[in-house]
């Protein structure tokens, strides 16, 4: 079945070199500062022409098609998508995450503007597979990968969705303080956090954490942990608990669990300042956790749709 559109929306990101100019006015004043440092200013520039020659590219390719509009990801949470619109980001990994939290069902398309350059678990395809993805999409005949995200909600009505993972604890490298309540438990609890990751998260943050524990847990005969998370698609989340310490008045007996589809769990901050949560690293749009805020834990009901 053909699928309408209503216009094509491309997200962009700031380069190096642009975030450079914005700091120090000009791009000579960049390249002062730069090289100034020892660095290689001619590898900015080159990142710059190879991001700026894809996305005129997927432009050109996109508005034979659609109008086209085109927005800075800094401008995300004030853009309405229509429901027929397909979304295009010209990545890296970290756009196309933050692009899926404010979609509702809208086909995302990951263009890698420099795969030399970049990796790209997200950005299956390159500025010149633009064309071909768009007339599959709207003869649809597209291939798609469902992605499950995390969900955190507050009582005072704040929600935040992670395509990779949750991070709950504190601001600054000290322990945080606060009651946990999972599968009919609760505990007080003193760690450097808790991780609650997706299947797309998994080979990530989470990863990072299984395989400490595991090497650990080797070193005392025990047997090695996987570090497998679910598939993307899958409606499961898993939450970790970093370096929890037990004391006279905290436990750490609830550090891992594996939450389904109508599962959730509770997390109630006893930190009076710098408790934060925070999704797929972008401290900067951190919810306050401070004394007092309860968050709740769960799989977002909706999904996001990345074009593969």
């Amino acid at each position: 079945m053909e699928r309408g559109m209503n216009k094509a929306v491309l997200v962009t990101r700031k380069t190096r070199l642009e975030e450079l100019i914005r700091k120090y006015n000009t791009a000579e004043q960049a390249r002062f500062y730069i090289e100034h440092l020892g660095a290689d200013f001619s590898d900015y520039i080159k990142e710059e022409e190879a991001y700026q020659k894809a996305v005129s590219s997927v432009m050109q390719a996109a508005e034979k098609y659609a109008r086209i509009q085109r927005i800075d990801r800094d401008f995300l949470p004030n853009m309405i998508f229509g429901p027929q619109d397909i979304v295009i980001a010209v990545g890296q990994d970290g756009l196309v995450a933050n692009i899926l939290k404010y979609l509702d069902g809208q086909p995302l398309i990951g263009i890698n503007p420099e795969p030399a350059r970049w990796d790209g678990v997200l950005l299956p395809f390159e500025a010149g597979d633009t064309e071909r993805v768009l007339q599959r999409i709207l003869k649809g005949s597209g291939n798609f990968r469902e992605i499950t995200m995390a969900r955190a909600r507050t009582r005072d009505g704040q929600t935040m969705l992670a395509v990779n993972d949750l991070f709950v604890g504190q601001r600054t490298h000290v322990s945080a303080r606060y009651e946990i309540a999972w599968n009919g438990r609760k505990e007080n609890q003193s760690s450097s956090g808790i991780i609650i990751s997706t299947g797309l998260g998994s080979s990530g943050w989470y990863r990072s954490v299984m395989a400490q524990a595991s090497g650990i847990a080797e070193c005392f005969g025990g047997m090695r942990l996987s570090d497998r998370g679910p598939s993307w698609e899958e409606r499961v989340l898993t939450f970790v608990v970093r370096e929890p310490f037990p004391s006279r008045r905290t436990q750490a007996d609830i550090v891992y669990g594996r939450l389904a589809e109508r599962d959730s769990f509770r997390i109630l901050s006893q930190m009076p300042e710098n408790g934060v949560v925070f999704s797929d690293g972008m401290e900067k749009d951190a919810v306050e956790f401070n004394a007092g805020t309860e968050v709740l834990i769960d799989i977002a009901p909706k999904r996001g749709v990345l074009a593969v």
